[in-house]
């Protein structure tokens, strides 16, 4: 089941709380500007609209459009503990979302293609990342370049094989949570995404 878990530097040592997400739900997340108002919600924190339109190059009006339809789904809501008169405050509900494989071979072509749409996001998401992170490697120092990977395999596998794999690689990145605090001098947030894919011969 593929995740998506922007704040994988969450210092709980425990598996994220994710959102299993119904076709419903889908629909009203695939679209470009909520994904990415999600995405930075989780990724830096509480934000207004305002300031998430400065963030994303978006008007302010599209963004609190948005961002209340991103309520009506419990993706996103009010943060009490910030603003101040009018000004309104935005938080991501869970830290991460879960969509399950019905969604490709659901009836319904809407929801097909919302599923699509979401996978296209994230792959995208993955490929700007890493592509960040090789423009700025020289901005880090030689000893977290030689601790980072840039790798890929080929095995041959079953289905069952390859969810068992994929599921043995979640519990061992799980494992790893809670081991460092955000004090540690020297520390960072790890990204570690998982491609698995079956490939054709030819």
């Amino acid at each position: 089941m593929p995740t998506t878990d922007p704040q994988d530097g969450d210092p709980v040592a425990k598996p994220p709380q994710l959102l299993d997400i119904d076709a419903r739900g889908l629909r009203a997340l695939a679209h470009p500007l909520r994904l990415n108002l999600l995405n930075s919600l989780r990724e830096s924190g509480p934000a207004t609209a305002s300031g998430l339109a400065e963030r994303l190059g978006e008007s302010s009006g599209a963004t609190s459009y948005h961002l209340r339809q991103l309520a009506a789904y419990g993706f996103v809501e009010d943060d009490p503990t910030l603003g101040k008169g009018r000004e309104r405050w935005w938080r991501a509900v869970h830290v991460g979302a879960s969509f399950g494989p019905e969604f490709l071979y659901d009836p319904d072509p809407e929801v097909r293609g919302a599923m699509g749409n979401v996978l296209q996001w994230v792959a995208s998401v993955h490929a700007q990342e890493v592509g960040h992170w090789i423009g700025t490697t020289q901005d880090w120092s030689r000893a977290w370049f030689e601790a980072s990977d840039l790798s890929d395999f080929k095995v041959r596998l079953t289905p069952e094989l390859s969810r068992q794999l994929a599921d043995e690689i979640h519990a061992l990145i799980n494992s790893y949570r809670g081991r460092v605090s955000e004090e540690t001098e020297g520390s960072a947030v790890v990204r570690t995404h998982l491609h698995m894919f079956p490939r054709s011969a030819s």
